[in-house]
């Protein structure tokens, strides 16, 4: 599955990108984090709970940053456990452009999902995980835009 989007962040381009580094930041945006703990500049350990469907589960997971060209991208890839409800793993390439009046940040991601939630079907883990998205990116916007 892939998943596509562009928001713009009414702040500049380095403040985005070290927000986009920053865990209590990232742990405040995160639809369902429990817990986003820094284990090395470039890698988080994550507790995620959330709700697919019928399907709700804890998942603790890993986060690691790569390919990293401050302040312009990166990719981020994770992988996760779900217990009984399955597992997911994916990643995204995220890009920042300055525009007039902020930050234009792009994403492409991709994910894969197996046990229970793959029984659920794609279209509605995209649109799930398209509303996650848009919920992480309002936040995000609101915290580091200040809005």
């Amino acid at each position: 599955m892939e998943l596509t989007g562009e928001y713009t962040i009414p702040a500049p381009r380095e403040d985005v990108w070290k927000a986009l580094n920053d865990p209590d930041v990232l742990e405040a945006c995160i639809p369902g984090c429990d817990e986003l703990e820094m284990v090395s500049p470039t890698e988080f350990n994550a507790k995620v709970t959330t709700k697919i469907g019928p399907v709700k589960a804890k998942f603790k997971g890993t986060v690691k940053l790569s390919d990293i060209n401050a302040p312009e991208s990166y990719r981020i890839s994770g992988k996760g456990e779900g217990g009984i409800a399955g597992h997911a793993k994916g990643g995204a390439d995220v890009r920042l452009a300055e525009t007039e009046g902020g930050t234009v940040l792009t994403y492409v991601a991709n994910a894969q999902v197996g046990g229970k939630l793959a029984q659920i079907g794609s279209r509605l883990i995209k649109s799930t995980s398209r509303k996650l998205a848009d919920k992480f990116f309002t936040s995000f916007s609101k915290t580091v835009g200040g809005g």
